[in-house]
């Protein structure tokens, strides 16, 4: 009586499988979303967002760090978070150098919290390559540092194609029985 139970249990299973990966094939496929819009940013962010381009125009990593609070986190795609500025200026060491151009998608503040959503691109070329977070901090009467940059491609990496076998791995045993 258990073995029919079990049978008759993978047999529905089975079937439920199937359906559900039939229903998913008949989804619509999700479309390129058109480029969203810039918003214009008030002066006190948008000062944020053209120092953080010219000094990564310039590859002057103490500049990007000193626009980060004391204690601020960047969180880079493929690496683990970097907090501090200590430890963000030698994380963008080497970097930079090249034509970033930042747009502001949206944004909040408050007195002491704020954040804006974005997206970026490199020099003249149309779209964007990526996006990013930017929260943001300061005390009452002082310019906004960022709290946090988190910044992602908009593609996905490129990944190495893994080369195929054309034999099977072979554990070695040891010498050979006959």
């Amino acid at each position: 009586m258990g073995v029919t139970r079990f049978v008759l249990a993978s047999i529905v299973l089975g079937f439920g499988v199937a359906a559900a990966s039939l229903h998913a094939t008949d989804l619509p496929r999700p479309t390129p979303s058109a480029e969203v819009p810039d918003v214009a940013l008030p002066p006190e962010l948008d000062r944020v967002l053209r120092d953080y381009e010219r000094a990564w125009r310039a590859g002057d990593a103490a500049a990007l760090a000193a626009l980060f609070t004391e204690d601020g986190f960047i969180l880079q795609s493929n690496r683990p978070p970097t907090r501090g500025r200590a430890a963000i200026r030698a994380a963008y060491e080497g970097q930079g150098g090249a034509p970033l151009r930042l747009r502001a998608l949206a944004f909040s503040a408050g007195d002491t919290i704020g954040y804006i959503i974005g997206a970026y691109g490199y020099g003249d070329g149309p779209g964007d390559t990526g996006k990013f977070t930017l929260t943001l901090r300061r005390k009452p009467g002082e310019p906004w540092l960022i709290f946090s940059d988190m910044d992602n491609a908009n593609a996905a990496p490129h990944r190495p194609s893994t080369p195929t076998r054309s034999e099977p791995l072979r554990q070695d045993t040891g010498p050979a029985k006959n």
